[in-house]
């Protein structure tokens, strides 16, 4: 059972970022603090999946695919959520939006048209950028608005998709979970990489 307890906790997001666009919709009491308080149980769940499974020897490539997919699904939801909450922000930043969705694109098509395969680097820097995101989605479910940290998560989403972007291309087969830039060239030199079992399989 315990070996299961990652895609327990991957599988679990999933169904918070539905809840969350429920909440949205319906607009309960309090609903607000509510998605706020889901969001973050959803993050935790995306940290500590990865460090329960390499705990338990259970990191998988395949494992680690389903993360990063699921990750994707879950702050989808949540944009969508936000969106229906507060579609003027939304309007008001559309090119920096827009820009930043067509990015996150953009690293998938390489990653396919490269490997036939979706992205699951978890860098290190996207791993910073999930966190100024998450604060930024916050922000703006509370006030529906938000200027500077936006402002950062969208200036650090463009340099860490440009990362992810350059580590795919250095690459010479697909891998998951490669830190950085710095890793990805080690590694196409067929050298071994050294990974942090706090943030890395």
């Amino acid at each position: 059972m315990k070996s299961k307890t990652p895609v327990i906790l991957i599988s679990s997001r999933l169904i918070i970022g539905f809840i969350i666009i429920s909440l949205s919709l319906i607009k309960i009491e309090n609903h607000k603090e509510i998605a706020i308080v889901l969001l973050s149980i959803g993050l935790l769940t995306d940290i500590f999946d990865g460090i329960i499974a390499r705990y338990l020897n259970v990191s998988t490539q395949k494992l680690r695919r389903l993360d990063s997919t699921v990750d994707q699904i879950f702050f989808i939801l949540v944009g969508i959520s936000t969106y229906i909450l507060c579609p003027e922000f939304f309007k008001i930043n559309a090119y920096k939006i827009i820009i930043l969705v067509g990015a996150e694109v953009l690293i998938y098509l390489v990653s396919f048209l490269k490997f036939r395969k979706e992205v699951a680097t978890h860098s290190i820097g996207a791993k910073i950028w999930t966190l100024f995101l998450f604060g930024t989605l916050i922000q703006v479910i509370l006030d529906c608005q938000s200027v500077i940290l936006f402002n950062l998560c969208f200036w650090i989403g463009l340099l860490t998709r440009a990362e992810i972007i350059a580590i795919l291309l250095i690459l010479k087969k697909w891998t998951n979970d490669v830190p950085s830039v710095f890793h990805s060239i080690q590694l196409r030199k067929g050298k071994t990489i050294k990974k942090s079992k706090m943030f890395n399989s």
